[in-house]
């Protein structure tokens, strides 16, 4: 595969609305700018007051790569994206991105994070690798951020830098092989939750620097509920009070330092690209 190929195989990315009808097009023709015809588009939206299904139907009119997945109401970020992830799956793409639709998440990274799959089967773009960083951010945004991010490897072990990132590429043996019906999180904790059930399972995790931007316009998602859940999530997790029978003996096998034997572990030199 040269460099300049971005890959060679469905991709989509999921982009969950709701109250974006200035940002959508702008980020729409930013992804397909990066990637031109190769990479699909599939929009979330949670039935929008401020009319953004509307505008997202006008692209998909305009643009074939992209699709529109309509939602009666607002059930938060978790249960768009798990809808979306359902879809995507259905629709049969081999690589599956997510992404923000706030232009918090530079369109530029994506035929990296993509491109990345190749080696990892669930690529995450961090702030806080070398390279990565924020930009825009309000000192205590930051330091809530980093502390999340910190309380969650002290109560989970997850070996993740940046846990809360929403900006990340999945292959689709890693989404098929986690329950997503089990999944009911939402906010920054579904983030937690689907790289820790991805952890669990064995998958190989890569994190890749991103900047983060701060929204440029429309009015932030983060709440009082999104930051309580995410205080509460990791130690659900950590006691496997959040998962199945078959998930929490997966947790029991990494506490006591055994590899989980369900779904193999691929490293950098064992990948095989699937054409």
């Amino acid at each position: 595969m040269s460099a300049d190929t971005h890959h060679s195989y469905r991709a989509v990315v999921v982009i969950p609305t709701y109250n974006e009808r200035e940002n959508l097009p702008v980020v729409c023709r930013l992804v397909l700018g990066m990637t031109g015809a190769s990479v699909h588009l599939l929009i979330v939206d949670d039935n929008s007051p401020d009319g953004t299904g509307r505008v997202a139907d006008a692209l998909a009119a305009k643009h074939p790569q992209i699709h529109v997945l309509h939602r009666e109401r607002k059930e938060g970020l978790g249960r768009a994206y798990v809808a979306g992830f359902k879809r995507a799956l259905e629709m049969g793409y081999e690589r599956i991105a997510q992404m923000d639709a706030d232009l918090s998440h530079d369109p530029r990274d994506l035929p990296i994070l993509i491109r990345q799959t190749v080696h990892a089967d669930l690529v995450i773009g961090s702030r806080y690798v070398e390279g990565g960083g924020v930009a825009d951010w309000a000192r205590w945004r930051y330091y809530l951020s980093r502390y999340a991010n910190f309380y969650v490897q002290q109560l989970t072990r997850l070996p993740i830098s940046d846990a809360t990132s929403g900006y990340r590429c999945w292959r689709r043996e890693v989404l098929e092989a986690i329950d997503l019906d089990e999944v009911h999180s939402n906010g920054y904790a579904f983030q937690i939750e689907m790289a820790y059930r991805a952890y669990l399972h064995g998958f190989h995790i890569q994190e890749i620097p991103i900047v983060f931007t701060e929204r440029r316009s429309g009015r932030s998602k983060l709440s009082k509920r999104v930051i309580w859940e995410a205080i509460w999530l990791p130690w659900k997790l950590r006691f496997g009070k959040h998962m199945s029978p078959n998930a929490s003996f997966r947790l029991a096998q990494r506490q006591q330092g055994i590899a989980p034997s369900a779904v193999p572990h691929v490293g950098y030199g064992d990948r095989e690209e699937s054409p």
